[in-house]
């Protein structure tokens, strides 16, 4: 094994396992985030707290990790890549390595974003889906005889209190809608993720190196850790909007008066006529809770080295 192909392994490695321990710290809040911006006219909740107090009571605290299996499951891969893709378009742009161009780690930031957008916009179909129904199920209980969402991935009403699994709605989008059906919302995805890791990738680079120690050749765990909290939530705040719509247009079943979408104008319009400007920067603190500690983590993993470590054990 060359020490390149060390250091790749060693990389997705610390991808994976900072993408497990973030996700795991931060999923509740995710499914907030998830449940807020999806809710229409009258509020179900009335914020983040509230709505994992109301999630807890109604379905218990695994409740709150509702969808977290999918994206156990898929973020080892989008970490591995958004990190490994990130670094190979740094390595590719930048030829002399430490000299900072903010054009170019934009440039590779923007990569990134396009790389990992494979393996994200299918994984946010199935986790946005499995975090709503709470949301639906408890929004249909208000009159009682409500017929199930027209467009809905299962069959016939008496599914709808059945709890939908990941693998069900992938296998019904796949048979009625072929691949499309899973990247749907594959544009507002990628207008989500390009600007985030533009935003995100420079000004973590730089906000570290504020921090570098010439005796130890980097920046302390510590520094590295606040570089990508204070990084993360700025760009997880910055697009928010974008974030907003996506989460809508990816919705498939729709509470009672909710709008279908037929794209990202469309929704953008709706949203804005319906419910204001300020409908565009819901769930923008959930986001920010979610982001931050989950990039502080990887960021940490990365600096720790927990990769070499594991890779050390085995030669």
């Amino acid at each position: 094994m060359t020490h390149q192909d060390l250091s790749i392994t060693a990389k997705l490695i610390n991808g994976g396992v900072a993408g497990l321990v973030g996700v795991t710290c931060v999923f509740p809040a995710d499914l907030a985030k998830t449940r807020l911006q999806n809710q229409h006219g009258k509020a179900m909740y009335k914020g983040m707290i509230d709505c994992l107090m109301k999630t807890a009571r109604a379905e218990g605290f695994f409740g709150m990790y509702r969808g977290a299996a999918v994206n156990l499951t898929l973020v080892t891969p989008e970490k591995a890549i958004k990190l490994a893709a990130n670094d190979f378009f740094r390595q590719l742009l930048m030829e002399d390595g430490m000299q900072r161009n903010l054009k170019m780690e934009m440039l590779a930031g923007c990569g990134a974003g396009i790389c990992q957008v494979v393996v994200t916009c299918p994984m946010e179909m199935l986790k946005i889906q499995l975090q709503d129904a709470g949301r639906l199920a408890a929004h249909h209980q208000g009159p009682p005889s409500v017929p199930s969402s027209s467009r809905s991935y299962t069959t016939g009403p008496a599914s709808t209190h059945k709890r939908p699994s990941a693998a069900l709605i992938a296998w019904e989008l796949l048979r009625t809608q072929g691949l499309a059906g899973l990247y749907r919302g594959l544009g507002a995805t990628l207008l989500r993720d390009i600007p985030f890791s533009i935003i995100y990738f420079p000004l973590f680079a730089n906000l570290n190196n504020l921090g570098f120690n010439e005796l130890a050749g980097k920046a302390s765990f510590a520094h590295s850790f606040a570089s990508g909290c204070v990084a993360g939530s700025v760009a997880a705040v910055a697009v928010t909007p974008l974030d907003v719509l996506k989460t809508r247009i990816q919705t498939l079943k729709k509470g009672l008066g909710e709008d279908m979408y037929s794209g990202i104008t469309d929704c953008a319009r709706k949203l804005w006529i319906q419910e204001g400007p300020s409908a565009f920067m819901k769930g923008a603190g959930c986001r920010a809770l979610v982001i931050a500690p989950l990039f502080g983590i990887a960021q940490g993993v990365y600096f720790i080295g927990i990769g070499e470590r594991i890779l050390k054990c085995f030669e």
